[in-house]
């Protein structure tokens, strides 16, 4: 199938690659001259492990030209951000790509399919986007294109494996021919679950599904934070008990119900203010779902709280990454962390294998960061930071450490506290 893809962020790219690599004929369209000739030379435009050796083994071109691609393309997915404002999601890129995908069809021939995997709140497919194709088309939807959601449950530092390996693909369209259209072009995935609904129910998936994750985030820090103050108790052996319960052994949700200092990123924090606020547009009180972004606001002061009287203190602040495998800052919880230690007169030098900010001090490596540290916090457990325990094993006097991530064991410091720990 020819296929375009508009946007080559983590989500378009990523799939661009993932569908290239799979026999079609993708072309991906961005507006940035910049990103356009990265992704045409073969190089990432952002960090995310496995997609430059992906880039090189396929055939995958891009290009600034989205009327070209469209005419020229026999299904076109609509992969641009959707950015929360504060009360609710910004649809200006959509809006503007949907009109120019209209455009390119009022002089195109044959059936053509338009697929949203822009995270997008419930209705806005059928509402906002095939009003506009038909609109600036002059042809009708069903009739003359097809219009459908298929969102995307693609985890930044682990996009490419997600990709090729997704535990499900959800599929929405106005008729038949859009499923079929949309269907084929996963054929390739034999032993992924299809499933197949109405536009807004593969919508509101999306939401869903970031919404159960991190409830089931905030929902650990809860308990975390209340097995901190009974003696005795480490919520690394409460969490036991359910990774092995009936319901949850071996499932990978599992992965979710682990204490910390709050989730991150683009996705969790953004979807779930805009669910929280899509609600009540509809009436709904969210409570639940407000309630898991005020524990999840909290949590970084919780890390900060352990580290006790910090004025004039050199403090290493291990991550900047939300996550690690991502050069992503968006929301991180490193942020609230710095902020808080500066407020209370720490003097901060930062490390991140990969994320780079200039608003802070920034260590070269992991070695210069721990060099003369009173204390170490841990937001992102990236797998160098393994090594710490070593680096600090002969230091006089020994730093306190807060693990942020319970990464590392108890017993490899001498001052050791941590998030869910008595």
């Amino acid at each position: 199938m020819r296929v375009s893809v508009v946007g080559t962020g983590y989500v378009g790219l990523v799939t661009g690659a993932c569908l290239a690599e799979a026999g079609h004929a993708v072309v991906c369209v961005d507006a940035s001259p910049e990103r356009v000739a990265m992704v045409n030379a073969g190089q990432a435009p952002f960090h995310e492990p496995g997609l430059p050796e992906m880039l090189a083994g396929v055939k995958l071109t891009a290009t600034l030209d989205l009327a070209d691609a469209v005419q020229n393309s026999d299904l076109t997915l609509i992969a641009v951000g959707t950015p929360f404002d504060g009360s609710q999601i910004d649809l200006s890129y959509v809006e503007t790509v949907a009109a120019q995908i209209g455009g390119a069809l009022k002089d195109k021939d044959g059936y053509h399919v338009v697929v949203v995997k822009s995270t997008v709140v419930p209705g806005t497919t059928e509402k906002v986007v095939l009003p506009l194709l038909e609109k600036h088309s002059g042809k009708q939807a069903g009739a003359d294109f097809g219009v459908g959601m298929n969102p995307e449950f693609l985890s930044e530092g682990t996009a490419v494996h997600d990709a090729r390996f997704p535990d499900r693909v959800v599929i929405g369209g106005i008729d038949a021919r859009t499923l079929g259209a949309l269907a084929a072009l996963y054929s390739s995935w034999q032993d992924t679950p299809v499933l197949m609904t109405g536009v807004a129910a593969a919508e509101m998936m999306k939401y869903v599904s970031n919404a159960f994750q991190a409830t089931l985030i905030s929902f650990s820090n809860e308990m975390a934070n209340l097995a901190s103050t009974i003696g005795g108790v480490d919520i690394v052996d409460v969490e036991r008990g359910l990774h092995a319960s009936g319901l949850l052994k071996d499932a990978p949700v599992t992965s979710f119900l682990k204490a910390g200092c709050g989730f991150g990123g683009s996705c969790f924090p953004k979807d779930l203010a805009a669910l929280a606020s899509f609600g009540k547009t509809q009436g709904v009180p969210m409570a639940l779902t407000e309630s898991v972004l005020d524990i999840n606001r909290a949590q970084p002061l919780k890390l900060v709280s352990l580290l006790g009287n910090v004025t004039g203190k050199r403090v290493a602040v291990l991550g900047l990454a939300f996550k690690p495998g991502t050069d992503d800052i968006r929301e991180s919880p490193a942020f609230p962390v710095i902020a808080a230690l500066k407020e209370r007169g720490a003097d901060i030098v930062a490390f991140d294998p990969v994320a780079r900010v200039d608003t802070v001090t920034m260590a070269e490596t992991l070695e210069s960061a721990l060099d003369g540290a009173d204390a170490i916090v841990l937001v992102t457990s990236w797998p160098q930071f393994a090594e710490v325990p070593t680096l600090v094993a002969n230091r006089v006097p020994q730093p306190l450490v807060a693990d942020g991530r319970r990464f590392w064991d108890p017993g490899s410091f001498t001052h050791y506290r941590a998030i869910g720990l008595s």
